[in-house]
């Protein structure tokens, strides 16, 4: 069992039970999976620049990243339907606690300036979106190794009924939420 999930299991679901008074523990709100996704627009011009991308992210998550395509034709961006415009990794059970306890841990802290990340990034049914500017702030990447600096969105889907409850248990977790 990794750190992480140890402490949610251990700390965080029994504390998260008496705050909120639940009835049954099935009603304890759990992380289902997080998504980390990389745009990438100039992928229609440059093929390579996907492979890249697909290296960091594999690279940062453990697990082979897959290619997104694009849904609909838009002329303004010279784009057409089935063209390649991203990248996009889901992570559950294990790899996903991991990959949590090195994003708050380790990643974040190193970003510059950090004042901790925004408290109310959440969808109103328990999801929290994160964006990151930079790549580097991971350990596994190298900086001479890569060709470009590209941001990436980061979605922590959880079964939480409100946003409240996911704030808790993610604050429990050890999320650096920056003070109100």
């Amino acid at each position: 069992m990794t750190r992480m999930k140890k402490k949610y299991v251990e700390e965080v679901a029994p504390a998260l039970m008496k705050k909120f008074e639940y009835k049954s523990t099935m009603q304890i709100p759990k992380i289902e999976k997080i998504v980390v996704n990389v745009g990438c627009g100039d992928a229609k011009d440059n093929a390579k620049a996907l492979d890249a991308i697909v290296g960091d992210i594999t690279a940062i998550t453990g697990q082979k990243a897959v290619v997104t395509k694009a849904r609909k034709s838009v002329a303004n961006f010279k784009l057409r339907e089935g063209m390649s415009v991203g990248v996009k990794v889901t992570l559950r059970q294990d790899k996903m606690w991991e990959f949590l306890d090195r994003l708050f841990n380790i990643a974040l802290p190193r970003v510059r300036d950090f004042r901790g990340i925004n408290p109310n990034a959440f969808d109103g049914r328990g999801n929290y979106a994160l964006g990151i500017k930079e790549q580097l702030i991971f350990p596994e990447i190298e900086y001479d190794k890569i060709d470009k600096i590209r941001g990436m969105d980061i979605v922590i889907c959880t079964t939480a009924q409100t946003d409240e409850e996911a704030r808790e248990m993610l604050g429990m977790l050890g999320a650096p939420f920056a003070a109100r």
